[in-house]
C-alpha cells in the first residue's frame, strides 16, 4: 500500500532528476564547443613565408568539423547553429565585426550584429554581455564564437529549448586580417 502511494512520488523525482542531469550536460557539452571553436580559429593559419599567415575557408571548415567530431552524439550543426565572428578594430578605431561566417540549421545571426556592423565610426561598442564587453586592440582580431543549441528534454517529447553559449579568444599571433583567404583547391565558404 505504502509503495502504490509513493511510487509516483518517486518517479517523478527520479525523472526530474535524470533531467537535470541531462540538461546540465547538454549545457556544458555546448559550452566546450563554443571554447573549442573559438579556441580552434584563434590558432588556424597557414604560414607564408612572403609575410603574415593567412587565415583561410579552409581553416574555418576544419574548426566546423571539430567542433562536429567532438560531439557526434549531439549533432551541432543539425539541431542548432554556430557564429563565428572576427572583431577588430576599423580605421578610425571603432569596434567591427570584419567577417562572419555560420553553419547549422537554425536560423538564427548574431546577438550583435551581421558581417560589417561598425565597419565605420564607433557604432559597435564590442561583442559580449552587457557586463563584460569583449573589445579587440589595434591591429590584432578576436576570434568570437556563438553557439545555439536546440535541446530536445528527455521527459518532455516534442519540446525544445535553445541553449546558447559563446567564447572569444584572441588571435594567437600575427595574421593577415585583410581578409579569409580561399586558395586552390578551394573550400565551402560558410557565409551568414
Amino acid at each position: 500500500m505504502e509503495l502504490a502511494v509513493a511510487l509516483p512520488l518517486l518517479v517523478t523525482v527520479s525523472m526530474g532528476g535524470l533531467e537535470l542531469a541531462s540538461f546540465a550536460l547538454a549545457n556544458l557539452r555546448v559550452n566546450q564547443i563554443a571554447i573549442q571553436i573559438a579556441d580552434n580559429a584563434s590558432r588556424a593559419k597557414l604560414t607564408s613565408v612572403s609575410g603574415a599567415a593567412q587565415f583561410r575557408e579552409y581553416d574555418v571548415s576544419e574548426t566546423f568539423r571539430a567542433a562536429d567530431l567532438a560531439y557526434p552524439g549531439m549533432a551541432i550543426f543539425n539541431n542548432g547553429r554556430v557564429v563565428l565572428s572576427s572583431l577588430e578594430t576599423n580605421a578610425t578605431g571603432g569596434q567591427w565585426i570584419h567577417w562572419q561566417r555560420c553553419r547549422g540549421s537554425k536560423v538564427v545571426g548574431s546577438k550583435y550584429g551581421t558581417q560589417g556592423t561598425g565597419a565605420v565610426g564607433t557604432v559597435l561598442a564590442g561583442m559580449g554581455p552587457v557586463t563584460s564587453v569583449v573589445t579587440a586592440e589595434s591591429g590584432s582580431a578576436i576570434m568570437f564564437a556563438e553557439v545555439y543549441y536546440d535541446y530536445r528534454p528527455v521527459t518532455l517529447p516534442g519540446a525544445t529549448i535553445t541553449i546558447y553559449r559563446q567564447a572569444a579568444l584572441y588571435v594567437r599571433d600575427d595574421r593577415d586580417l585583410s581578409q579569409i583567404y580561399n586558395p586552390s583547391p578551394t573550400a565551402t565558404v560558410y557565409s551568414c
